[in-house]
């Protein structure tokens, strides 16, 4: 080996010693200037004989609960924060707001809002500019209901963070909670756009348009969450009860219907389907399908709505297809019936049928009828309502016989008359002739014809 060779040789060695000096005395510094953090058996052990000799030892229990609350183990963390925040205000060791923030979320991790409104609000006390505890309490106020407290605390926390995604769907939430629809969408929206997949957000955000005048748009949207096993049924009660007041009553049928074949669904959305349902059967001319609906919503709530009353009137028709006419049936086929009603009406007499005048509140039919013995200008009016008549309705039927030179008018309703009504009629050409009377006369067509 010449001579250059082992200078080489020895200089790198030389290098390679001082490069691992360096690095020895490195980490030695570090070590040095680094306290050395105590591993986890280790603090809880420490801290448990502590808290066994004292239960309020303030640094085993700030040690303890603060190794909890890094691992996130809220149920052992929460009880020490709350004894923590008990004993700040005689212990000046104790970190109070932090205190009082973690014993918050602690309690609100554990859902139990109400506890953590203690920590939380003291917290946005000692500081107004805290991002996390302003959002923490409202977090706790929209779980306790409290809506309008949430509202004002979300929009602080946003003031100090726009980027703060997650609270813009809690916001929209608690604003749409209080019926405030309008301010809602904006941040429901915003939400959606964070996260599409939240069919909460998304349901409230249709409810939402719905009420504020975008009706298309939202009946888009219910008809999309129709199958979401948590929000379908209520879309499609929501998209069902759209379709109906547009005259769509199959399309509202095939809604409903989709909503019955959700499982777990709240009873009051439930009976309100069926309920809904059973209307639109029965405008469909399916009695039975909507009495079976209505008996279902008779034997889980026996007061519901005005089902008793459907009930009884729809068993009744059943009974009397006349009376189904009547009730239900277009115009064409109600007029072809008051003309069977008027032609009976007096027997073996001559009718002669001179107009008939079909409005959206009644239908009247002028005739001259002839008998044996007299003959006269008779008005018959009809009123297809199950409702009582009152006296303004007879006092109008009245002006229009003398309108017409009547010399009699005959009233006939599938409700009642007041007693007001009735009282006027006395001493008056004038015959009232109520449900009863109607039935009767409905079941005797048949008979004659």
């Amino acid at each position: 080996m010449d001579m250059l060779s082992s200078v080489l040789i020895a200089g790198a060695a030389v290098i390679f010693f001082a490069a691992l000096l360096y690095g020895i005395l490195s980490i030695q510094k570090k070590n040095k200037n680094t306290p050395r953090v105590k591993n986890r058996v280790a603090i809880i052990r420490d801290a448990t004989r502590k808290l066994s000799q004292n239960p309020h030892h303030v640094g085993a229990l700030k040690e303890l609960s603060d190794l909890y609350y890094q691992e996130h183990s809220w149920e052992k963390a929460y009880p020490l924060f709350d004894l923590l925040l008990g004993l700040a205000s005689s212990n000046k060791e104790i970190d109070l707001f932090q205190v009082a923030l973690r014993q918050g979320i602690c309690a609100l991790k554990l859902n139990k809002p109400q506890d953590a409104l203690q920590g939380l609000m003291s917290a946005v006390k000692l500081n107004s500019s805290s991002f996390e505890a302003l959002s923490s309490l409202a977090q706790a106020y929209y779980q306790t209901g409290d809506y309008e407290h949430a509202v004002l605390y979300f929009k602080k926390a946003l003031v100090l963070n726009q980027d703060a995604g997650e609270l813009y769907e809690l916001l929209g939430l608690s604003l749409y909670n209080l019926k405030r629809y309008r301010d809602s969408l904006p941040y429901l929206r915003r939400a959606l756009t964070d996260h599409p997949e939240q069919k909460e957000v998304l349901y409230a955000m249709a409810d939402a348009m719905q009420q504020t005048g975008f009706g298309e748009k939202a009946l888009k949207v219910f008809m999309h969450l129709r199958p979401d096993p948590d929000f379908g049924a209520r879309s499609c009660l929501a998209a069902g009860v759209m379709h109906m007041n547009t005259g769509g009553i199959e399309k509202a049928v095939q809604d409903f219907e989709i909503g019955l074949k959700h499982v777990n669904v709240p009873q009051d959305i439930l009976l309100e389907i069926k309920y809904r349902l059973a209307t639109c059967y029965i405008q469909l001319k399916d009695i039975d399908g909507g009495l079976q609906l209505l008996r279902e919503i008779l034997v889980v709530n026996p007061s519901y709505r005005d089902v008793p009353t459907l009930v009884s009137r729809y068993q009744e028709l059943k009974q009397n297809t006349n009376l189904q006419i009547y009730l239900t049936a277009g115009n064409s086929d109600f007029v072809a019936l008051c003309r069977k009603i008027v032609i009976g009406f007096y027997g073996r007499a001559s009718v002669k049928i001179l107009d008939i005048n079909v409005s959206t509140e009644n239908t009247e039919v002028l005739t001259e009828v002839e008998t044996s013995k007299w003959e006269d200008v008779i008005m018959f009016r009809f009123y297809r309502t199950t409702g009582a008549i009152g006296e303004l309705h007879i006092r109008d039927f009245h002006g229009r016989l003398k309108d017409v030179k009547a010399g009699r008018g005959v009233c006939l309703s599938a409700g009642s008359f007041s007693d007001e009504a009735r009282n006027y009629t006395e001493g008056r050409p004038i015959d009232l002739i109520d449900k009863t009377g109607l039935i009767k006369i409905l079941k005797s067509i048949d008979s004659r014809m």
